[in-house]
């Protein structure tokens, strides 16, 4: 999800002076979620022929049809915009976001190149393309273009690589790990993101397009020559602290609701009692996030929410066992049932500790009471029964 300006403009240019530009911008994270990662863009600027244009590829219109249950679904097409210069800048400067500009050091065959590939992947038969957040996405198109264009002239380099990182690990570099965007991300995506990424998979993040940029070379007439001619920051933002308020964050609300299970829990307890409209609640809840959870697993076009291991702790078929364990007197084999769901309980630890996947840390408190509910409801059942 990306910001679209409405300025739009038709590519009608077809040749740039010999002092033409093509530049990258590098466009800082913002307030929301989907901004969070920050954006990237080619610029084409030649002042002879009063040109300056934005090349986007982080549009998609609003007016599709299904276009929530397409986007849920991974099948939502995203499309190479093309706007006016001032406004997109502008729109960031609005929004209080740093923008970097890396001035490309082409010669003027290749920047025609450029702006002839960009321009033919912006009529209406091209522009759009099936995104896909870590490998087919806004940053990603500039690099994907440049070599598209450039060819085995351009190499990119692992040098800008310092640290070795999962893809989990790179999205919540951006995230404070107690905010409920976090908690989705964690929630919502699965196994498959738990792997170490490579130095060209970093760039699925437009802070690492600027980056790669940096060090990537190009061969010319026998030697080598960097990508960048300049770079310059066209305007730096002031820095806000983004702290969450603790008592509206997951690990505070979580943690609430883990004490109140433990309450009751320990009230059942002492009083040889169970309170069937919590185990109902708590049947029925886990159930429904572990259908959407297996849903975007196997219903989906989406690569990243694969071998989501939060199936067990939020295990489907306890949506479908919702009514009998708010029965007065349940059936003798659903205790069997709530064992097997301490089991997938020790077995999503063993995941964790082995790092199969991360889970989100502000669930911690609600885990724990959930395990422990489960104990107690065995024992109950079995002494029912």
């Amino acid at each position: 999800m990306f910001f679209f300006l409405n300025t739009s403009v038709k590519a009608q240019y077809t040749s740039l002076s010999e002092n033409a530009e093509v530049s990258v911008l590098t466009i800082g994270p913002g307030d929301q979620l989907y901004d969070k990662f920050g954006h990237s863009a080619f610029r084409v600027h030649d002042k002879s022929k009063n040109l300056d244009i934005v090349f986007n590829y982080g549009v998609y219109d609003f007016n599709t049809p299904n276009f929530y249950t397409k986007f849920a679904r991974g099948k939502l097409l995203y499309q190479l915009g093309v706007s006016y210069y001032q406004p997109f800048y502008d729109s960031y400067v609005a929004q209080n976001r740093w923008i970097k500009q890396q001035t490309l050091n082409l010669t003027y065959s290749e920047k025609q190149a450029v702006f002839n590939f960009l321009q033919n992947n912006a009529k209406p038969e091209n522009r759009k393309y099936k995104y896909d957040f870590f490998y087919d996405n806004c940053a990603t198109k500039i690099r994907d273009v440049l070599k598209e264009v450039l060819g085995d002239k351009l190499q990119y380099n692992d040098d800008f690589v310092e640290e070795d990182y999962t893809f989990r690990e790179l999205i919540q570099k951006n995230l404070h790990w107690n905010t409920w965007g976090s908690l989705g991300i964690d929630v919502a995506l699965g196994a498959v993101i738990d792997k170490k990424a490579s130095a060209w998979d970093y760039q699925f993040l437009p802070d690492y397009i600027f980056k790669a940029a940096e060090t990537a070379v190009l061969t010319k007439n026998g030697s080598e020559e960097k990508l960048v001619q300049n770079a310059t920051t066209l305007f730096q933002n002031k820095p806000k602290e983004d702290t969450p308020f603790f008592f509206t964050s997951p690990l505070f609300v979580f943690g609430l609701l883990g004490l109140l299970i433990v309450f009751v829990t320990y009230k059942d307890r002492k009083n040889t009692t169970r309170n069937r409209l919590l185990d109902a609640i708590i049947f029925f809840t886990t159930g429904l996030i572990g259908t959407i959870l297996l849903l975007l697993w196997v219903a989906t076009d989406h690569t990243a929410t694969a071998n989501n291991y939060n199936l067990l702790w939020a295990f489907p078929l306890s949506l479908l066992f919702t009514g009998l364990i708010a029965n007065r007197f349940p059936k003798k084999w659903l205790g069997r049932y709530v064992f097997f769901l301490v089991l997938l309980f020790v077995l999503m630890t063993i995941h964790w500790i082995t790092g199969v996947q991360v889970f989100a840390i502000a669930l911690i408190p609600l885990l724990i009471a959930l395990a422990i509910r489960y104990i107690f409801l065995i024992v109950y059942l079995k002494r029912e029964n």
